[in-house]
């Protein structure tokens, strides 16, 4: 049977749980090694955590070797390593079996090649989805404490400045999210929000690996500071 490994890390999730893309490899050959399986690939997205597959290189490189037929299985050493959300797992898991591609979980014990391997499929997916949605919202509702405290958490967000370990709102910053939302309001996209700010030349506000920097506006920075706003 020809397999095909599959391993994913954010930077956040490996320095928070160790779980790294070493560790995951390791649990995907020794369970292929057990099941006489042969690993001919091995895909990998290092330092994404993007929620849709369309979104990820490693795993759209997945699914073209399952959808030409040059694999037989796909192991992963977590379910929640491939999918993030259960409506997409459950898609991929329907056309998978329709390719006759098996799906195995190191951790979950999982093999879709079964009727009750498909059935716990099903319930873990649901239950990571789950457990993702309560870990988003009790951090969301830290975030909303902290901020409505005045206490800084990580970096401060755009509009605001740390000061003696307290936030203070910055006015340059907080005109520049009142325009994102009047554009917003106006029916701009992302994309035309970003490129003005960029001809304004109002820089963002983010953070390297040791200190502050500044830098050009992207859809998804404009998206960040709307969300973030919604707090």
């Amino acid at each position: 049977m020809r397999a095909a490994g599959y391993v994913r890390v954010s930077t956040e999730e490996q320095a928070r749980e160790g779980v790294s893309l070493d560790h995951q490899r390791a649990k995907v050959v020794a369970y292929v090694q057990l099941h006489e399986m042969r690993l001919s690939d091995f895909c990998c997205d290092e330092g994404v955590s993007a929620k849709t597959l369309g979104k990820r290189k490693g795993a759209q490189d997945l699914l073209r070797l399952a959808r030409a037929g040059e694999i037989d299985a796909i192991v992963v050493y977590k379910l929640d390593r491939l999918f993030r959300n259960a409506r997409e797992a459950l898609e991929v898991a329907t056309e998978l079996n329709a390719l006759g591609v098996a799906l195995h979980s190191v951790t979950e014990r999982i093999d879709t090649q079964s009727a009750m391997g498909r059935f716990f499929f099903t319930i873990m997916a649901a239950c990571a989805e789950m457990e993702r949605n309560l870990i988003s919202e009790r951090t969301r509702d830290a975030l909303r404490h902290k901020k409505a405290t005045g206490q800084v958490y990580n970096h401060a967000p755009f509009g605001w400045d740390a000061v003696d370990g307290t936030l203070v709102t910055n006015g340059d910053e907080l005109e520049v999210i009142r325009w994102i939302h009047q554009e917003r309001a106006a029916g701009k996209s992302l994309q035309q929000i970003a490129d003005g700010l960029n001809a304004l030349k109002k820089p963002t506000k983010g953070y390297g690996k040791k200190k502050r920097i500044t830098g050009r506006w992207h859809p998804q920075t404009v998206k960040s500071v709307l969300d973030r706003e919604g707090l």
